[in-house]
């Protein structure tokens, strides 16, 4: 009973004219971006965090979650229409729904995206405001301990989950930690890493790393790759509308893209690629007819969807009740809660109640906003791909230089995002992640802070660590999580060696 009155009172919250258009904002700029090839939907937020950071807190993390959303249902369009993913979640979604609309059956491709995500993403909200609540009453006993194990593990599963290497992982969660200690150390008064130069007193703004990171960096490697080639769209042919056949062939998938997605969401090291694919995979060894997948069949496009929706909602799971962004998206809305001085995590739910549940209203009004928008401007959106590649990239630059100045006018600071866009590109040139670089800056003070808390109140036990059943088995858990991607490489090796 306690759940439906706290999603009452946040359903107060979000129906707020000023929420309602945030979250308006949100779902249609979510929906470009998520369609403009080269853009993703964390390059966005990070471009708008300088430019929200003196707007009302609720309304811009609704604005930024409905972008998140918003870009995930925008990379199906591309998905379909050009056979180009605009996420790696999409891969699935493209096989079948380019087939289907070269095949004249975009338009319901199109519907059925839009309604899988509609209804795997209002399940999950539903999934994801009842267990929030249970993971925080569980993390409110934590003690510092236990808090920094969390963390480690959380630099341990953020550095193995992103990218194709965890050296990779862990080399860019260390540059993030090294840019934590900049600025002046909270215990001993003394300045570190600073080098003379006051602007970095305060440390490292979040708001410069994660533009210059996602934005430029993103930006500056997109159009790099960019050889003034247009690709072909595929034009939406007949009817919008579902068949009574479609209807049927899909309603199982959503459920079951539902049912694999939020779980594996949820989890710490989770993610929206790896259901989408095992969605794929489930519905066409389930499928009546398997001969027609390859030709365009719905239950391919209806199935991954609903999964990628579902897991977009299930990584708010730890991030919001934990402080744990398991994607790159849910890394810069970490970036966006620590811009307005907000952490994730338990104590969120009880000092800032009102914004954690009306975020979680939100996300109903959001997936409805999504379905109705979406599916009429259909053909908006198409134009939309015309878009001269070089003026976006070029208008990308230019307001990620004038929203960070806006937000630190200094020539200190727009140094530091030069050499973070710089780095950003070069990051991205050699496969190296850029989120578990986010994260460590973000987590660092945090996990320090825990640590020198553990050991006062131990009188400096080294050990306290391990004397605590939860913080061990927290550190048991990141130990796993990173030696196992070492162990299934060196395992595909040796297979690979006897074959």
């Amino acid at each position: 009973m306690e759940l439906f009155t706290l999603l009452a009172q946040g359903v107060g919250v979000a129906i707020q004219p000023g929420n309602l258009l945030f979250a308006g904002i949100g779902v249609l700029l979510g929906t470009l971006v998520g369609i403009l090839p080269g853009i993703s939907p964390s390059l966005t937020v990070a471009l708008l965090l300088p430019l929200t950071f003196k707007l009302d807190p609720t309304g811009s993390i609704i604005m930024f979650a409905g972008i998140y959303f918003g870009g995930m249902y925008g990379s199906s369009t591309t998905a379909i229409l050009l056979n180009t993913p605009g996420e790696a979640a999409s891969i699935a979604t493209a096989i079948e729904g380019h087939k289907m609309a070269r095949a004249g059956r975009g338009g319901p491709a199109l519907a059925t995206a839009a309604i899988g995500s509609f209804v795997a993403g209002t399940l999950a909200t539903i999934g994801l405001a009842a267990l929030a609540p249970w993971l925080v009453d569980l993390a409110v006993q934590f003690g510092p301990w236990d808090y920094f194990a969390l963390m480690v593990l959380a630099f341990v599963t953020v550095s193995a989950t992103f990218g194709t290497s965890v050296l990779r992982g862990v080399t860019s969660l260390v540059l993030g930690l090294v840019l934590g200690l900049v600025g002046i150390d909270k215990l001993t008064g003394q300045s570190r890493l600073a080098f003379g130069v006051p602007s970095l007193l305060d440390g490292v703004s979040v708001t410069t790393l994660a533009v210059g990171l996602f934005a430029m960096g993103e930006t500056l490697h997109t159009a790099s790759r960019f050889h003034g080639v247009r690709e072909t769209i595929e034009a939406v042919r007949g009817s919008l509308w579902m068949t009574r056949e479609d209807w049927k062939r899909s309603w199982k998938p959503w459920l079951r893209g539902f049912s694999l997605g939020f779980p594996i969401g949820a989890l710490p090291a989770g993610g929206a690629e790896v259901p989408t694919l095992l969605s794929y995979t489930l519905e066409r060894k389930l499928a009546k007819k398997p001969d027609q997948f390859g030709q365009g069949a719905i239950e391919g496009v209806a199935g991954p969807e609903a999964a990628n929706n579902a897991a977009a909602t299930g990584t708010l799971v730890p991030l919001l009740a934990l402080g744990l962004p398991t994607s790159a998206t849910a890394a810069m809305l970490l970036a966006g809660f620590q811009q307005y001085g907000l952490v994730p995590g338990p104590l969120l739910f009880v000092t800032n109640a009102d914004l954690v549940w009306g975020l979680i209203a939100s996300f109903f009004i959001g997936n409805l906003m999504l379905l109705v928008l979406n599916l009429p401007l259909v053909g908006l959106w198409v134009q939309l791909l015309k878009v001269p590649q070089p003026w976006l990239y070029a208008g990308i630059l230019l307001f990620a230089a004038m929203g960070t100045l806006a937000a630190n006018p200094s020539p200190v600071e727009l140094m530091m995002l030069v050499v973070f866009g710089v780095v950003g590109y070069l990051m991205r040139c050699w496969d190296y992640p850029v989120a578990p670089m986010i994260v460590g800056l973000i987590l660092g003070p945090m996990a320090e802070n825990q640590f020198r808390r553990a050991l006062q109140i131990s009188l400096g036990d080294s050990l306290v660590f391990f004397r605590h059943p939860s913080s061990a088995i927290l550190l048991a858990l990141a130990a796993i999580a990173l030696i196992a991607p070492l162990m299934f490489k060196q395992l595909s090796k040796f297979k690979g060696d006897d074959a």
